[in-house]
Order: C-alpha cells, then sequence, then structure tokens
C-alpha cells in the first residue's frame, strides 16, 4: 500500500530487519557500525542515534558522555555508513499530557546537544560539531570510494577510503575500552587513546579524536525569582501577591458517569481524554467493630495496573502510590480512618502518560484490579466486585477553569495566605513575566504532583519525586566502553525534575495567569520562576589535541591545540580562573593543580587576563 503510492522518494522501516523491496531497513541505536541493510542495493542508514536518554519520574539522569557519542559516529562512518541522524538532537518538552512512557518526564531534554530549553549542551554540542567538520573534510574520499579494513593489532583497525588518485581518508580505531595504544599507519606513528577514533582527512594529519574533547564546556544555572504580582495594592501603594483558590470535592461531582459491579480499565474508559478517574464506592461499619473501641486502624489493600493512586475515605487524603517507569503495576498498603456508620471511599486513578512502544502495548491498560480492607470483625472485606461509581476527570478540567474564557466559571476564594499541604486544590495567580529574555523554567520543588498551565497553555504535569537516595550514582562518566541508559547515572535522592520549561513566547508583560492543580499537597507560595542562564566557561586542552580548525590539511604547516572561549551573546566576561599547565585535575567548575604543574604559566595568563579586565570595562563605560 505504501509503495503503491509513488510519492517519488524511498520508504525506510526502523529497526525491522525484513523490510521487503524496494523499502529500505535502517538502525536505531547507540552505535550501528556493526549494521548491515538485508540488500547490498540499500544505503547504510542510521535514522536514530541516541546522545541520551529521557528520563523517567521517580528515576535517576542518564547521562552519555560526548566522547561516546562522537566515538559511535566516526565509527559509523568508518564502517561505510551512508546517512547519519540524530534521536534526538534537541527533545524539547513533553507540553501538556503528551509525554509517553508512562512515567516519561514532561522534560524530553534527553541530554541532547541542544537542551530542553534551546541553549547548546556545551561540550557535547561542540564536540559533535567538530566531529562533522572532519567528516566534511573526508567528504570525497568517503563518497568516491568503499573502506579497506587494516588490522593494526589487537582490537586496533585502520579503514582506508582511497580512489586510487591522491584522494585519501582514512580513520583509526582503538576499540580497547581500557588501553591506550600507540599504532603505526603508513609508517607513521599515532597515538591512540582506549575508546576512540582518529579521523585522518589525507590518510596523514589527525584533525580529530572522538576522546579528545577540545570545545569549551559551560556551567549552567537555574536562576531563581520569586513571582512578581500584576496588582498593587491601592492602599500601601506596593505590590500584593493575591492568591484564587478552588477545592475539589474528593469523589463524585455532578452526576456520576455510570456505576457497575467491579472495576473498568482506566485507559479504555477515559479515552485519555484526562489523567483522572474517580472510582467510588461506600461501606458501613458498625458501631461493635473492635478498631473502634481500641482506636486502631483498618488497613486498605488496593493493586492497580498503574500508574499512580491517591486514597481518599471520607474527603480525607489516606495516602499514594504509584509505579515507575520500569514497572507500571503497583499496590497500595496503608492504615485508614474509618467511623461508625456509612464511609465514602474515593479513589484517584491517574495515568502518567500512556506506553508508546512494545508489542501489543494497547493491550497493557491501567486502573485497579482489587481493593481490600483488612482489619474488620470479619477478617478482610473484598471490595473488588462491589458496587462502584465512577466520574472521568476533574471538576475544574470539565469546566476549563485553566482557561482565560473558563476562568469565571466557577467561585474562586481570593486569599493572600493560600492554604498549604491542602489535596484536590486549584491556585490562580497574576504574574508579570520574569526580568530579562533568558529561557524560564517553573521551579515546583516544594509541590506534591500535578498539572500547570501559563495564560491557558498547559505546561504539563509536574511531579517532583525524588529517585531514591541508596541507589547508585557516579561522580563522572568513565566514557569508555559500551553504553547503555543505566552506565552513567546521577541525581541520587533528587527530584527527578524540579524545572517546568515555560517558553518566553507564552508571557505576557504583565497579567499572566499562572494556574495550578495540586493533586496531593504543596507550597505554593514558594512557586518561583528560574531563569536558565550559561554562568561560566571552561577549557580543557592538551599539545596533542587536534584541531578541525587548524588541520594542516586545509592550511598547510602543522596546526597548534588551542583553548577557544565564547560568552553567549549580549554577556561579557566578568573573571577568568586559570587552573594549571600541567597536568589539572578536575573538571568544568572544578579545576586544580595536578602533580605536574609550571608556576611561570599563571604568571602569563595573569597579564592576558588583566589586559582582558580593562578592556571590560572600557567597553562598560562605552556602551
Amino acid at each position: 500500500m505504501a509503495v503503491s503510492q509513488n510519492i517519488g522518494v524511498p520508504w525506510i522501516m526502523c529497526q525491522q530487519d525484513d523490510a521487503p523491496d524496494p523499502v529500505i531497513n535502517t538502525c536505531n541505536s547507540f552505535y550501528c557500525d556493526q549494521f548491515t541493510p538485508n540488500s547490498p542495493n540499500k544505503p547504510k542508514i542510521w535514522t536514530e542515534n541516541w546522545p541520551g536518554w529521557f528520563k523517567t519520574f521517580g528515576a535517576r539522569d542518564p547521562h552519555r558522555p560526548a566522547e561516546d557519542v562522537a566515538f559511535s559516529v566516526a565509527r559509523f562512518f568508518q564502517k561505510g555508513g551512508s546517512v547519519h541522524n540524530y534521536y534526538m538532537y534537541h527533545g524539547g518538552t513533553n507540553f501538556g499530557r503528551t509525554s509517553g512512557g508512562p512515567f516519561i518526564t514532561t522534560s524530553y531534554d534527553y541530554e541532547a546537544p541542544i537542551d530542553e530549553y534551546g541553549l547548546p549542551r556545551l561540550p557535547k554540542w561542540g564536540h559533535l560539531k567538530e566531529l562533522h567538520k572532519a567528516i566534511k573534510l573526508s567528504e570525497h574520499a568517503l563518497l568516491k570510494s568503499e573502506p579497506t579494513t587494516l588490522s593494526l593489532g589487537p582490537s586496533l583497525e585502520a579503514d582506508v577510503y582511497d580512489d586510487g588518485s591522491e584522494v585519501c581518508a582514512a580513520f583509526l580505531a582503538n576499540l580497547d575500552d581500557k588501553t591506550d595504544k600507540n599504532v603505526v599507519f603508513r609508517n607513521v606513528s599515532y597515538h591512540l587513546p582506549s575508546w576512540s577514533v582518529s579521523i585522518l582527512p589525507d590518510c596523514k594529519n589527525v584533525v580529530f579524536n572522538t576522546a579528545k574533547v577540545g570545545s569549551q564546556a559551560s556551567l549552567i544555572e537555574m536562576m531563581p525569582e520569586e513571582l512578581t504580582p500584576s496588582v498593587t495594592s491601592p492602599s500601601k501603594g506596593l505590590k500584593a501577591l493575591k492568591w484564587d483558590v478552588f477545592v475539589e470535592n474528593a469523589g463524585i461531582w455532578g452526576v456520576a458517569d455510570f456505576a457497575k459491579n467491579g472495576f473498568v480499565d482506566h485507559i479504555n474508559t477515559t479515552k485519555d481524554t484526562t489523567d483522572y478517574l474517580w472510582y467510588t464506592t461506600s461501606i458501613i461499619v458498625g458501631e461493635n467493630e473492635e478498631f473502634l473501641k481500641k482506636a486502631s486502624h483498618p488497613v486498605l489493600l488496593i493493586e492497580s495496573k498503574g500508574h499512580a493512586l491517591h486514597a481518599f475515605v471520607n474527603q480525607e487524603l489516606q495516602g499514594s502510590a504509584s509505579g515507575n517507569g520500569s514497572h507500571s503495576p503497583f499496590k497500595f498498603e496503608s492504615p485508614i480512618s474509618l467511623k461508625a456508620g456509612k464511609n465514602e471511599i474515593a479513589l484517584l486513578s491517574m495515568t502518567v502518560g500512556l506506553q508508546n512502544a512494545g508489542g501489543l502495548y494497547e493491550w497493557v491498560g491501567a486502573g485497579l484490579t482489587s481493593v481490600k480492607i483488612e482489619g474488620l470483625n470479619n477478617g478482610t472485606m473484598d471490595l473488588s466486585m462491589s458496587r462502584w461509581t465512577y466520574k472521568i476527570g476533574l471538576q475544574g478540567e470539565h469546566l476549563s477553569i485553566y482557561k482565560p474564557d473558563g476562568l469565571n466559571s466557577i467561585n474562586w476564594v481570593s486569599t493572600s495566605e493560600p492554604p498549604k499541604n491542602q489535596p484536590l486544590t486549584w491556585y490562580k495567580v497574576v504574574v508579570d513575566s520574569p526580568s530579562g529574555n533568558e529561557p524560564v523554567g517553573l521551579d515546583m520543588i516544594h509541590m506534591g504532583k500535578g498539572l500547570a498551565w501559563l495564560n491557558g497553555e498547559e505546561i504539563g504535569r509536574y511531579w517532583p519525586i525524588k529517585s531514591s537516595e541508596h541507589e547508585k550514582c557516579v561522580e563522572e562518566c568513565d566514557y569508555r566502553g559500551k553504553f547503555f541508559p543505566d552506565k552513567c547515572l546521577t541525581g541520587c535522592g533528587e527530584p527527578t525534575q524540579r524545572w517546568y520549561h515555560v517558553p518566553r513566547s507564552w508571557f505576557k508583560p504583565s497579567g499572566n495567569i499562572l494556574v495550578i492543580f495540586e493533586e496531593k499537597g504543596g507550597d505554593p507560595t514558594k512557586i518561583t520562576f528560574s531563569k536558565r542562564k550559561i554562568s561560566g566557561l571552561c577549557s580543557l586542552i592538551a599539545e596533542d589535541f587536534p584541531m578541525v580548525d587548524q588541520a594542516p590539511v586545509r592550511k598547510g604547516g602543522s596546526g597548534k591545540s588551542a583553548a577557544h572561549l565564547k560568552c553567549p551573546k549580549n554577556t561579557l566576561i566578568s573573571n577568568v580562573k586559570f587552573a594549571s599547565f600541567g597536568n589539572p585535575t578536575g573538571k568544568c567548575g572544578s579545576y586544580g593543580m595536578g602533580e605536574c604543574h609550571d608556576p611561570n604559566s599563571t604568571l602569563a595568563v595573569e597579564k592576558v587576563r588583566l589586559l582582558q579586565l580593562q578592556l571590560y570595562k572600557w567597553v562598560k563605560n562605552h556602551r
């Protein structure tokens, strides 16, 4: 059917080894150098090179080093690759409820070369830019000839593109993930760091090595800025932050959608029109129950296919539970407060993005599968086949109270001191736009879980849930060896996502309406905007670092290593710190002297720094 459309360009199928002719099967992976199309008439195409990995709520942060990404790309072209594509080069944001997974965060930063906020991720962005310059220098040889593979020793190989004329390019690879090696290629000795590829566009001079990162690195900070109200107090002439509050009913609001014995599937019921589905029922507790006399508590036991749950009894939150990115089903077990007589049980089931990969994923489903209460006189009460009443979504959602034209559809309660740690609460506040023009994030570290909007635009799900502090994290990533998503993780004991991207284009100069729906309780007075800034730049350079821009193959002579630091647009260098000339230690932001240091080098750099500071002062005074 697809081919019969005669669209004029080839069809491709990712990760489909048996794609029929003329459809081209392609590779998606961290490495595709060993991939071979299923026909010699098909080009070798890498449709998804994953330069990072996505994050899931409650998990640690994955990182893929720039050296390894560059290694994978160089190896692909070394082994005859035709077309290469990054997934993602810029991941961006899953605004609204568009994230998949389930449990994928609202941020889809992906540790991509361009970060979620549109800033270059350095040094990854710069290192890959230099890599592609080097490959571009080899373009003619790559297009005119087929590679010839030469063994240079154990785990060492060269691939040479030579068309028999003077056009020649070579890739030298050290596949050993522990040991640096010296190799001889065409009677010349070359040093190859472990797990690296050197590119020689003329088969003589190295212009790039994947393990030697000479591009500048950056320090990124999220600079907080308190919410500034757009209203002015007439009595004092001072700006006062005024909050409007609306509290949802825990359970059925308005008229129930339907009732039935037993449970329905969450996703089949909501049709993904909302994250929320209420399961409600009631029980009668006799006055002779022992737990009433002993002032003890029965235990509520719930099993769910996913993804998350808040349990309410008689309008009071009893507890919450959720699955995670690797296992959606979960169990809830918590003591609950029951009274003699009728007790209303309202269970708010939630999805956190829908599954979007894997076989038969449309059958996975979500929602409750079992509800029981232990600790009653008659033992365990199984409510799974009881009469359950259902309501899809929230009242505030139904009335669109987050949109400008729906704000007045309910009666907000105005206050300068909004309630804290209160579940099922909508908050509305009118604020000015943050100062400056830097990208903006909404800091939700002091909130629980919910949704956020600005001027009717949905920022998305927020959930600053922390990863376990007992899991394994690393201080520094070792780029050597095969990468996998759990190889290099950070952020143990920290929120998976604290800041939530709010595009500058969504802001007006003033009168911006920020609406928050908080599911389980937080402190809205501590919500702030944060501006994403590059606060510092660093570079580590060595005399044997090849430089593409100064490559002998382009300019003649021998190239020299150089560090280039360039501030972002409309910013100036305010200070320069020099660590060492020798073998400095540490990483960007914490460089220090190693065991070897030339004391005279500091004085030379200080002279340059003094001239730079004088220039800075002059520019500042003559703007």
